[in-house]
C-alpha cells in the first residue's frame, strides 16, 4: 500500500493520453462526467438531505450507535468477503479479483441516501453510516485489502486514494451540516429543500445511469465480470437485510441498512484503480466498475418500485380497512336506535294507565288511599 503519487511519470495516474489504448480517452471523458455529476449530486443532494436530520435523532444514534455498528460490519464485514468469495467462486485472474475487492472495500457513496429516502428509510442513520463508513474507510480499505490479498503474489501495489476520501468526507461533512441548520431555524421551509433536492437526486441518477449507458456502448468487458458486477450489489442488499434483522433493528432500519450495504462509492474505486494499474488494464477494470454502477442503480430502482407498489397496496389496505368499520357503524346505528324507541313505547304505554288510576285515587277519602297502594 502507498499513498497517492506525485508528478511521476512512473505513476500510472500520471500517464500521458499517447500511452493510453484505443478507447480510454472515452474513460477519461467517463471520469470527468463521475467528478462533474458527483460533485453536483453530492453538494445539492447532501445539503437537501441535511434538512431532513434533527440534531436530537442524530445524536441518540451516535450516543447509542447499533445501528451505524450493524452498518459498518456489513460495510468492512459482508462486503469485501462476498468479493473475495466471488474471486474464488469464479476463478478470476489476479488483476480482475483484486478489482472486484478494491470494490467491496469501498465506503457507502451518496446514491444510497438518495434510494434511503425513497423507501421511507432512516435518513439520520443513513447519512451517519455514510459519513462513517467514509471515515472509516482511512483504515479499514487498507486493512482488508491486506488481509484479503496476503496469500496472492500482486505485481504492483495498491494506492489508497486517501485525498479522495479526504475531499469525499468534507462533501458530505459541510453540506449536511448547512442543511441541519437550516432544518433548524426553519423547518417548513427545510421540507421543501427536502422534496426539491429528492427529485434533483433521483434525476441525478438518471443522468448517471443514461451517461454511462451511452458511453459504455461498443466496450468490451468479459462476461464473468459482468456477471459479477450484476451479483454483486443484490448479494449487499439481502445480506445487509438479513443482518440487520438478525440483531433485532427496526423494519426502516433493516431497509436503511440493506441499501447502504450494496451501494458503494464507485468514483473511489475508479479512482483507486487508475492510481494502482497500468493503463493497459484500465478499460476492462473500469468497465467492472462501471457496470457495478449501472447495476447499483438498476437494482435501486426495482426495490423503490417494489416498495412504492407495497406502500401503495398497503394504504389501499387500510383505506377499504377504514371503510368497512365506517359501514358496519351505520348500519348499527339504526337498529340500536329502533330498539331503543320500541322499548321507550312499551314502558309508556305501560305506564299510562297507572298515573291517571293512583292520581284519581288520591282524590278520595283517606280510609281508601290503603287500597290505592
Amino acid at each position: 500500500m502507498r499513498a497517492n503519487c506525485s508528478s511521476s511519470s512512473s505513476c500510472p495516474a500520471n500517464s500521458s493520453e499517447e500511452e493510453l489504448p484505443v478507447g480510454l480517452e472515452g474513460h477519461g471523458n467517463l471520469k470527468l462526467v463521475f467528478t462533474v455529476v458527483s460533485a453536483v449530486m453530492v453538494g445539492l443532494v447532501m445539503f437537501s438531505f441535511g434538512c431532513s436530520v434533527e440534531i436530537r435523532k442524530l445524536w441518540s444514534h451516535l450516543r447509542r450507535p447499533w445501528g451505524i455498528a450493524v452498518g459498518l460490519l456489513c460495510q468492512f464485514g459482508l462486503m469485501p468477503l462476498t468479493a473475495y468469495l466471488l474471486a474464488i467462486i469464479f476463478s478470476l485472474k489476479p488483476i480482475q479479483a483484486i478489482a472486484v475487492l478494491i470494490m467491496g472495500c469501498c465506503p457507502g457513496g451518496t446514491v444510497s441516501n438518495v434510494l434511503t429516502f425513497w423507501v421511507d428509510g432512516d435518513m439520520d442513520l443513513s447519512i451517519s453510516m455514510t459519513t462513517c463508513s467514509t471515515v472509516a474507510a482511512l483504515g479499514m480499505m487498507p486493512l482488508c485489502l491486506h488481509l484479503y490479498t496476503w496469500s496472492w503474489k500482486l505485481m504492483q501495489n495498491l494506492t489508497i486514494p486517501y485525498q479522495n476520501i479526504g475531499i469525499t468526507l468534507v462533501s458530505l461533512i459541510v453540506p449536511v451540516a448547512f442543511g441541519i441548520c437550516v432544518n433548524y431555524r426553519w423547518p417548513k421551509q427545510s421540507k421543501i429543500i427536502l422534496k426539491i433536492g429528492a427529485v434533483a437526486g433521483g434525476i441525478l441518477l438518471l443522468v448517471v445511469a443514461v451517461t454511462g449507458m451511452v458511453l459504455a456502448k461498443g466496450w468490451d468487458l468479459d462476461i464473468t465480470l459482468l456477471i459479477i458486477s450484476f451479483i454483486f450489489p443484490l448479494v449487499g442488499h439481502v445480506t445487509g437485510f438479513l443482518l440487520a434483522l438478525l440483531t433485532h433493528q427496526s423494519w426502516q432500519r433493516c431497509r436503511t441498512i440493506s441499501v447502504e450495504t450494496g451501494a458503494q462509492n464507485i468514483q473511489l474505486c475508479i479512482t483507486m484503480l487508475q492510481l494502482s494499474f497500468p493503463a493497459q488494464h484500465l478499460v476492462q477494470l473500469f468497465n467492472f466498475a462501471l457496470a457495478y454502477g449501472l447495476f447499483q442503480l438498476l437494482h435501486g430502482f426495482l426495490i423503490i418500485a417494489a416498495y412504492q407498489a407495497y406502500k401503495r397496496r398497503l394504504k389501499n389496505k387500510q383505506r377499504r380497512q377504514r371503510l368497512d368499520r365506517t359501514d358496519i357503524y351505520y348500519e348499527k346505528k339504526p337498529r340500536e336506535t329502533g330498539v331503543f324507541l320500541e322499548g321507550s313505547d312499551e314502558a309508556a304505554v305501560t305506564l299510562e294507565p297507572l298515573e291517571p288510576v293512583c292520581h284519581h285515587r288520591a282524590l278520595e277519602p283517606i280510609d281508601h288511599i290503603s287500597s290505592c297502594e
